[in-house]
């Protein structure tokens, strides 16, 4: 790990290169996540030993650093979080890359796609599971702040094309935004975790704990459900799905929905060195020309049958086998381990390491397409993007580390996100009761008149009616009212941060139960507000629709 990717962290930012000759001074987030991860991991393997001569700390203070470099980069971007949130557009997102030594924007918005939901999601899913362990990242209540509203930008993510996890949106390469699977997925998984999650860990109090929408997050698990187990308009399948339904999000509960998208990606995308990214991917191909940002009108077809193998992707699968205890990953995981190292060329530092890619030469590419999988391919190591791939690096680090017993599955993944749901996503009931129900479901009603007259109508045995100038501890308020209430989350005068956007609380916003400023809170449904909808006003469509919530709820 020092060799490999410690001696490549910047000393004053803490972030990671993308690429590891000097002369590329960039940092994307995504890489650098999954460098720090590796860095934890092997500080979680540290822990266990007596004598550790300082490593540990070393170690988790190292991730912390990089951790807090990408916050300190986001942070400085303020403007674009608040921006985002009222108009979510490619040309009002944080930035994706930073100046590796001083945190600054590199790559403007017409050079480079930003907009990376999942980017942005992976940051604080990685940022869970570290707090969680142990790890302190988040120090004072302006992070707290910042890291709410982070959370305001991609909860919507369900209605907010972006670049994807290959930063070049549809398939086509033509400067276009998609909704992709990938995307949703990772915010999926992060509501989950970060509902009532207290970024100060176990110091922390009610003032550090963070909340979300469970309509929005309602509304991006049916849009998944719609898109599944495609990744998006133009890609059929893509491996960006592989780390959302594996490791490190595990965002997919339903088996079947798993099996059906984990087959449809080794059937359609498994090479002999590793997954291609999609078909008809063009990126680090020969025909692919350098030069030109975005390809012609279908060009994509050029790079049918050639597209690059990416090793990464089988360490993946690796991982996922050993946290789910699956004998068919763990039996085949020193078959496609030896393949990798022995197709590896052997760099200065002596230890294996991971290429980024396999290419076909621009002078076998003929009878490639011929004949599919009879040319040999090359690793693109050999003087093509740089010594080390920082990403494959630190996976394959984390995948040594659990094949090798050295960290055990809920070391890596602390919030158990690994473990079937049903036994999963406790969370802390000091500030919130949304547990995973143990039983079938079942819907209360309140049913609360606002004259006396409908009261002796509803008075049946069994039934009882409420006013809301009822003598009780609970009263009921306009949906407006808990809006007014949940704008103050997130509020930061110093970061010109201006709280949680004027969006209305969805039918399971309503149902819960609130308490604030000391006083036990419930509102009425949304769809009683008569300045939201007249149609409200008709009865029989008014009755339909409490249906359609009850079947919801």
């Amino acid at each position: 790990v020092k060799s490999t990717i410690l001696n490549y962290q910047s000393l004053t930012t803490g972030l990671f290169p993308t690429k590891t000759f000097a002369q590329c001074p960039k940092a994307k987030v995504r890489d650098n996540l999954y460098c720090a991860a590796s860095v934890w991991a092997l500080a979680l393997a540290y822990r266990r030993i007596d004598d550790d001569q300082g490593r540990t700390y070393e170690l988790e203070h190292s991730a912390v650093k990089c951790m807090r470099g990408i916050l300190y980069c986001y942070m400085r971007q303020a403007d674009k979080v608040e921006q985002f949130k009222k108009d979510p557009s490619p040309s009002k997102c944080l930035h994706s890359v930073f100046d590796l030594y001083t945190g600054e924007e590199v790559l403007s918005y017409d050079t480079y796609g930003h907009l990376q939901i999942d980017a942005v999601s992976l940051f604080l899913l990685y940022l869970v599971e570290m707090i969680s362990s142990g790890l302190q990242i988040i120090y004072n209540t302006d992070e707290v702040s910042f890291i709410q509203n982070l959370v305001f930008c991609v909860e919507r993510a369900y209605r907010v094309p972006d670049f994807g996890m290959w930063e070049r949106g549809s398939k086509y390469n033509n400067g276009s935004t998609e909704l992709h699977s990938s995307s949703l997925l990772l915010v999926d998984c992060l509501l989950e975790m970060v509902e009532k999650f207290n970024t100060l860990g176990a110091a922390g109090c009610s003032w550090s704990v963070i909340f979300v929408d469970l309509d929005a997050h309602n509304r991006n698990r049916q849009t998944l459900c719609s898109l599944l187990p495609r990744e998006s308009r133009s890609h059929n399948t893509d491996a960006a799905l592989l780390p959302c339904i594996s490791y490190p999000a595990f965002a997919v509960d339903d088996d079947v929905l798993f099996s059906q998208t984990l087959d449809k990606i080794i059937r359609k995308l498994q090479g002999r060195h590793g997954l291609k990214r999609f078909l008809r991917d063009g990126y680090g191909t020969a025909l692919e020309d350098k030069n030109r940002r975005y390809y012609k009108p279908a060009e994509i077809k050029l790079f049918d049958g050639i597209e690059c193998e990416f090793p990464l992707f089988y360490i993946f699968m690796i991982i996922d086998g050993k946290l789910r205890a699956l004998s068919v990953e763990g039996k085949s995981f020193h078959s496609r381990s030896n393949v990798i190292k022995q197709s590896s060329p052997s760099n200065p530092t002596g230890h294996a390491f991971i290429p980024k890619y396999y290419y076909v030469p621009g002078d076998f590419i003929e009878a490639e397409k011929k004949d599919p999988g009879s040319q040999k391919r090359f690793p693109s190591n050999t003087g093509r993007d740089g010594k080390l791939f920082l990403w494959g690096q630190a996976l394959y680090i984390i995948a040594k580390l659990l094949v090798d017993g050295l960290i055990s599955p809920k070391d890596i993944d602390p919030v158990q996100r690994y473990i079937p749901s049903e036994g999963q996503r406790n969370v802390s009931m000091r500030y919130s009761n949304q547990t995973h129900p143990k039983q079938d479901p079942f819907v209360v009603v309140v049913v609360v008149c606002v004259h006396y007259r409908p009261i002796a109508r509803t008075s049946t045995p069994g039934t009882h009616t409420h006013t809301p100038h009822d003598k009780s501890s609970c009263r009921p308020h306009c949906n407006y009212m808990v809006i007014q209430a949940y704008f103050h989350l997130g509020v930061n005068q110093k970061l010109e941060l201006f709280g949680r956007p004027d969006r209305p609380i969805g039918c399971l916003g309503t149902s819960k139960i609130y308490r604030i400023l000391g006083k036990t809170v419930v509102c009425y449904p949304i769809i009683f507000d008569l300045s939201d909808f007249y149609m409200s006003q008709d009865v029989m469509l008014l009755i339909d629709d409490i249906k359609v919530i009850f079947t919801l709820m």
